[in-house]
């Protein structure tokens, strides 16, 4: 048994859109999430950033909270950083978010599809999920956008608004009715906190959620390395570099009525200084 938490990061408030699959399938495990609030959004930013960026919250989650493991929740990290952490941080199971919704994509789709992937610029140009699903099913008819205002609409809480759905057309409209689109990847985790504006806009659109994919990734690897925990988590802790009051509310929304204690602490890590919200 293995009762150290499994550590989540992101590059803000978008990855905690896993959480409420990971409760519902492991209650017992704890969690240890790291949002790097102040310095998001990681899509619009050169890759050599975005690798410093997510080295220093890895090894955070990894040398300072002792986590088992480290759940990748974003996909520009997991297109531009993954193999760079696990190189940097051998001993530690580190899970992207990419190839869990690749493959579901490969196994549900045809080549009678059409598939469309939206992202940050840095995933769309990544061309990660593109090559992951082809290289599941060369067969497949894969296509992509980005999306780069999304993220900060949404970190500013803008969601059930017009302006979100003027900017949702303004990017997809075109996109979906040019090339077919009939399954969309939500290239974000970010993005499954407008799916009912999308849903909403584009009817009978098959939406694909990569936070929901990864959750088989890390049953699999807590199997596969017997990191099942004894007992029920006593307390989830939930980092972010600027502690706002979106990231407090988004938690509080997941945590309702379910009993778990739970925790805010602002962490800074260009000065490795921690302080409880």
């Amino acid at each position: 048994m293995d009762d150290r938490p499994i550590g989540f990061f992101d590059s803000g408030l978008g990855g905690l859109t896993c959480i409420p699959y990971l409760l519902k399938a492991l209650p017992q495990e704890r969690i240890v999430y790291f949002g790097d609030t102040a310095r998001t959004p990681y899509g619009s930013k050169a890759p050599s950033t975005i690798r410093a960026f997510a080295s220093e919250a890895a090894g955070f989650l990894a040398k300072t909270q002792g986590v088992k493991m480290i759940a990748i929740a974003c996909n520009t990290v997991s297109a531009i950083a993954l193999e760079e952490l696990r190189r940097g941080l051998p001993g530690i199971p580190i899970l992207g978010i990419i190839s869990p919704a690749s493959h579901t994509v490969a196994k549900i789709c045809t080549s009678a599809n059409r598939i469309g992937v939206i992202g940050t610029k840095a995933t769309i140009a990544s061309e990660a999920y593109v090559n992951k699903i082809l290289g599941y099913d060369p067969e497949l008819n894969v296509c992509q956008q980005a999306c780069p205002a999304f993220v900060p609409l949404i970190e500013e809480g803008i969601i059930e608004n017009h302006i979100m759905d003027l900017t949702i057309r303004y990017y997809l409209d075109h996109f979906i009715e040019s090339r077919g689109i009939d399954t969309l990847v939500l290239g974000c985790t970010h993005y499954p906190l407008i799916r009912t504006n999308l849903e909403k806009l584009y009817p009978g659109l098959r939406i694909i959620d990569p936070s929901e994919e990864i959750l088989q990734s890390i049953e699999d690897t807590i199997s596969l390395h017997r990191l099942q925990t004894a007992a029920r988590a006593p307390e989830h802790i939930f980092y972010a570099s600027d502690l706002s009051e979106n990231f407090v509310n988004m938690i509080n929304l997941i945590f309702t009525g379910t009993g778990y204690p739970i925790s805010f602490k602002t962490y800074d890590l260009e000065n490795n200084t921690a302080r409880k919200g």
